[in-house]
């Protein structure tokens, strides 16, 4: 079933596909090649997930490490809404120093409820690189993002979740 939604170009189908080869799980050997064949194939299908997937791969990986590559997912996938993504390029020009974008990046991901920009805004501020007011504004974005999130059916698969090991999801 899961390679007919491939065929058909289902972006998701493609990515957890993907995945999987990069992992070698559920049955599928490890082919780093041709995952990130079908990583690139996702996101040219419009996956969020697999933009933000290359840019690891294209960032932290040993032999494919590609930084302009790697901002480039970074920042397709942050532009369509993935806070992961946009904590990555806020750590990327902090690196840089370059705080101003940085604070953006981590201000409108913590906004998003994305925990590691919460702390990244935190010690921007502790370190005299952010205002207190853009640390409040972190921070009630970041409490506001948490209640929108709330349901007793999130909570369940929350809890489901936290049974599966962490290398099999």
């Amino acid at each position: 079933m899961l390679q007919k939604r491939v065929d058909a170009n289902d972006p998701e189908a493609t990515f957890f596909l993907g995945s999987q080869y990069f992992y070698g799980r559920y049955g599928v050997k490890k082919d780093v090649k041709r995952a990130t064949e079908l990583l690139t194939q996702a996101a040219e299908l419009g996956s969020i997930d697999a933009h933000f997937e290359l840019g690891n791969r294209f960032y932290y990986d040993e032999g494919v490490q590609d930084e302009t590559k790697a901002v480039r997912h970074w920042e397709k996938a942050a532009m369509q809404g993935h806070a992961e993504a946009r904590f990555k390029l806020g750590c990327l020009e902090g690196a840089k120093r370059n705080f101003p974008r940085a604070i953006r990046h981590c201000l409108i991901s913590a906004k998003m409820g994305n925990d590691s920009s919460l702390e990244m805004m935190k010690r921007f501020f502790q370190e005299g690189f952010a205002t207190k007011q853009q640390y409040a504004e972190a921070l009630e974005g970041y409490q506001g993002s948490l209640q929108e999130m709330k349901s007793p059916e999130r909570d369940e698969a929350r809890a489901a979740l936290r049974l599966i090991p962490a290398d099999q999801r």
